[in-house]
């Protein structure tokens, strides 16, 4: 393993040893790893300019093109930790990451929504500029500082308090996930991987330093190819497929997956969210020649931490009561445990786990009170702040599992946290944004589950407010557009139960039955 790489070294060592391969194509242009690798280093050299020198932290507002791969490289070779803001999000959510982050400055493309009002020095990349940096000499740049135990990236969850939570990860934890996911998958030069996740989503760190790390190509869809995987795939000739299992099911829904359908695939991962059997049949089916993995992992273990391969003959399949294919087990020098409520271990409880893709703590340590524990061998104590937090410790991920034939099986949540397309949501950030408006008293946000899996946001609320699309205007201006509620229900009062909290089984069983009806 190596322990002591930063990102850029898993980078620069493709680069080095296959620099006439294609690394990357996107928006029309394919880059060589020598051409990608120049164009970096000349935009650090703008960066270490435009800051007066090394910064520490960088921001990058792009997506889907050039300028955002070539952003996150110039910053990693800098030895800077990236921190990605998604153009499609609200720009006041942009600005409060980019203050909590301490940036030192943002990498923006040119025409990204909000880049103006954020609150550090801003480098815009236009178009014209972008060509400029595809040709001319490479600088010479100072050596990276940056060492195993410094960031590589910090990434923004939703967070219950209303505010996003960041999440920085470790060089250390990016070397431990590549050396075992490079080989695991066979990423190497011919190998040609989608990259269907935002920077803003971990999984990203697969699709890119995955491929870049074994010397692959990386082959970006546009928005509209997304809708189209199938399309897409066979346009391209991808060989390497990773994606939430949102995409299986939107396929499958237009007939989409045809057996036989996607020949080309050799790999086929699935992450972020809960993956149904019926869904990974009917793609294993489109892509007889690919192996079909489930694999899972919290942002806070450094993108994906388990791993489940389904047997090639489907009359094999394991066959979960809830439906869902099993997480499976922990990846090589990882630890786990599960915990019961009373603190024990437990056939069906907590997963709680710990091991060298563990990162290091929130951002604000305020977060990790209570989110991990240590374990004397028979119970489990939960982590108050009073003692430094250490690699003993446990992070509790707040899903609930169980294990069947020696796999971990995901059984949903323990607490008011989901996925949506795999980003994780707090129900308690809606209700935090919902009781911000005008004339909201009371607020609750429930899933509803439609029946393949899908989940839709429905929220209901209280007071004098009666414009329900002005409410939902005001939830676009704070929150991602998955995190917008699709019904909005004005009540008189919300339901309690016999603890005087809100009864959300009973406003699941409200808003239920007329989207049935």
């Amino acid at each position: 393993m190596n322990a002591t790489w930063t990102m850029y070294d898993w980078f620069a060592a493709s680069a080095a040893g296959h620099g006439e391969r294609t690394a990357l194509e996107v928006a029309g242009e394919h880059l060589t790893y020598a051409e990608l690798d120049a164009t970096a280093h000349r935009l650090a050299a703008q960066l270490l300019a435009a800051h007066g020198g090394v910064p520490s932290r960088v921001g990058l507002l792009a997506a889907r093109s050039t300028a955002a791969y070539a952003g996150y490289l110039a910053a990693q070779r800098l030895g800077a930790a990236v921190v990605p803001l998604n153009p499609a999000f609200p720009p006041a959510r942009n600005a409060t990451i980019a203050r909590d982050a301490g940036l030192d400055l943002v990498i923006a493309e040119e025409g990204a929504p909000g880049h103006a009002g954020l609150p550090v020095p801003v480098v815009v990349l236009s178009a014209e500029r972008m060509r400029a940096l595809r040709s001319g000499p490479v600088p010479e740049l100072p050596a990276s500082t940056a060492g195993p135990d410094d960031l590589a990236y910090i990434l923004f969850t939703s967070g219950s308090t209303g505010r996003p939570k960041g999440v920085p990860i470790a060089h250390r934890n990016v070397s431990a996930y590549l050396s075992h996911v490079i080989a695991r998958y066979e990423l190497g030069p011919g190998a040609r991987v989608s990259q269907t996740f935002d920077l803003t989503f971990d999984p990203s760190v697969y699709d890119m330093f995955g491929a870049w790390g074994g010397g692959a190509t990386l082959v970006v869809p546009g928005k509209e190819d997304l809708l189209s995987p199938v399309r897409f795939v066979n346009r391209h000739g991808i060989t390497h497929w990773n994606s939430v299992p949102s995409v299986a099911s939107i396929a499958r829904r237009l007939r989409a997956l045809k057996p036989g359908a996607m020949p080309t695939l050799r790999w086929s991962l699935f992450c972020g969210e809960a993956l149904m059997l019926s869904h990974a049949r009917a793609w294993q089916a489109a892509a007889p020649h690919s192996v079909l993995e489930n694999i899972y992992g919290p942002t806070e273990m450094t993108v994906t931490w388990t791993e489940f391969r389904l047997p090639t003959g489907a009359d094999d399949w394991p066959r979960p009561a809830n439906g869902t294919v099993p997480i499976g087990t922990p990846y090589p020098g990882q630890e786990h445990l599960v915990i019961g409520e009373d603190g024990r271990p437990a056939l069906d409880g907590e997963l709680c786990v710990r091991g060298s893709q563990r990162f290091p703590g929130y951002l604000d340590p305020a977060h990790d009170i209570g989110r991990f524990l240590s374990f004397d061998g028979e119970r489990a104590v939960p982590y108050d702040g009073s003692q430094p937090l250490t690699a003993a410790h446990w992070y509790r991920t707040g899903d609930r599992v169980t294990t069947l034939d020696g796999a971990l099986v995901h059984l949903g949540r323990l607490d008011h946290q989901l996925k949506i397309r795999g980003y994780r949501v707090e129900l308690g950030e809606i209700e935090s944004a919902l009781l911000a408006q005008t004339g909201v008293t009371e607020a609750a946000v429930v899933a509803l589950h439609g029946p393949d899996g899908d989940i839709e946001l429905a929220a209901v609320y209280t007071g004098s407010a009666r414009d329900t699309e002005a409410l939902l205007d005001g939830l676009r201006e704070r929150l991602p557009a998955y995190m917008v509620p699709t019904v909005l229900t004005a009540l008189d009062a919300l339901p309690l139960n016999a603890n005087g909290k809100v009864d959300r089984g009973a406003l699941t069983t409200l808003l239920s039955a007329p989207a049935a009806a």
